[in-house]
Protein backbone atom coordinates (compact mmCIF):
# COMPACT_ATOMS: atom_id res chain seq x y z
CA UNK A 1 0.00 0.00 0.00
CA UNK A 2 1.41 3.35 -1.01
CA UNK A 3 1.31 6.05 1.67
CA UNK A 4 0.73 9.60 0.50
CA UNK A 5 2.08 12.42 2.60
CA UNK A 6 -0.53 14.96 3.66
CA UNK A 7 -3.47 12.78 2.61
CA UNK A 8 -5.08 12.78 6.06
CA UNK A 9 -4.83 16.55 6.29
CA UNK A 10 -6.42 16.96 2.89
CA UNK A 11 -9.31 14.64 3.77
CA UNK A 12 -9.95 16.40 7.08
CA UNK A 13 -9.75 19.80 5.45
CA UNK A 14 -12.37 18.77 2.88
CA UNK A 15 -14.69 17.37 5.57
CA UNK A 16 -14.29 20.14 8.15
CA UNK A 17 -14.33 23.76 7.27
CA UNK A 18 -12.74 26.15 9.75
CA UNK A 19 -15.31 28.71 10.95
CA UNK A 20 -14.64 32.34 10.08
CA UNK A 21 -14.65 33.35 13.77
CA UNK A 22 -11.77 30.93 14.41
CA UNK A 23 -9.83 32.35 11.48
CA UNK A 24 -10.36 35.89 12.81
CA UNK A 25 -9.23 34.91 16.32
CA UNK A 26 -6.05 33.40 14.88
CA UNK A 27 -5.36 36.57 12.89
CA UNK A 28 -5.96 38.67 16.02
CA UNK A 29 -3.60 36.49 18.07
CA UNK A 30 -0.91 36.73 15.38
CA UNK A 31 -1.18 40.54 15.27
CA UNK A 32 -0.98 40.73 19.07
CA UNK A 33 2.03 38.40 19.17
CA UNK A 34 3.83 40.50 16.57
CA UNK A 35 3.10 43.75 18.42
CA UNK A 36 4.39 42.29 21.73
CA UNK A 37 7.57 41.01 20.10
CA UNK A 38 8.11 44.37 18.36
CA UNK A 39 7.68 46.20 21.68
CA UNK A 40 10.13 43.86 23.40
CA UNK A 41 12.76 44.60 20.75
CA UNK A 42 13.10 48.00 22.45
CA UNK A 43 14.06 46.34 25.73
CA UNK A 44 12.71 44.45 28.73
CA UNK A 45 9.21 45.42 29.88
CA UNK A 46 6.75 44.39 32.57
CA UNK A 47 3.17 43.27 31.99
CA UNK A 48 1.94 46.71 33.06
CA UNK A 49 4.31 48.54 30.71
CA UNK A 50 3.37 46.33 27.77
CA UNK A 51 -0.34 46.70 28.55
CA UNK A 52 -0.10 50.47 28.61
CA UNK A 53 2.09 50.67 25.51
CA UNK A 54 -0.10 48.38 23.39
CA UNK A 55 -3.51 49.20 24.89
CA UNK A 56 -4.20 45.58 25.83
CA UNK A 57 -5.79 44.76 29.21
CA UNK A 58 -3.32 43.29 31.72
CA UNK A 59 -5.16 39.96 32.03
CA UNK A 60 -4.98 39.46 28.27
CA UNK A 61 -1.32 40.51 28.23
CA UNK A 62 -0.51 37.87 30.85
CA UNK A 63 -2.18 35.21 28.70
CA UNK A 64 -0.22 36.23 25.61
CA UNK A 65 3.09 36.48 27.46
CA UNK A 66 2.65 33.10 29.13
CA UNK A 67 1.91 31.58 25.74
CA UNK A 68 5.03 33.19 24.26
CA UNK A 69 7.09 31.96 27.23
CA UNK A 70 5.68 28.45 26.91
CA UNK A 71 6.58 28.20 23.24
CA UNK A 72 10.02 29.76 23.63
CA UNK A 73 9.70 33.19 22.02
CA UNK A 74 9.95 35.19 25.24
CA UNK A 75 11.67 34.67 28.58
CA UNK A 76 11.51 36.32 31.98
CA UNK A 77 14.14 38.88 32.74
CA UNK A 78 14.81 40.68 35.98
CA UNK A 79 12.45 41.98 38.66
CA UNK A 80 11.57 45.67 38.48
CA UNK A 81 12.98 48.27 40.89
CA UNK A 82 10.09 47.91 43.35
CA UNK A 83 10.25 44.08 43.38
CA UNK A 84 6.67 43.86 42.11
CA UNK A 85 6.83 42.62 38.52
CA UNK A 86 9.06 40.45 36.39
CA UNK A 87 10.25 41.93 33.15
CA UNK A 88 9.98 39.99 29.90
CA UNK A 89 12.38 39.96 26.99
CA UNK A 90 12.82 38.24 23.66
CA UNK A 91 14.53 34.90 24.18
CA UNK A 92 18.14 35.03 23.15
Amino acid sequence: MEEKQGKTYKILREKREVPDRVKEKLKEYTRTKKSILDALKEGEMTVVQLSQKLGIPSHEMVFHLMTLVKYGSVQTGTIDDMDEFFTYKIKS
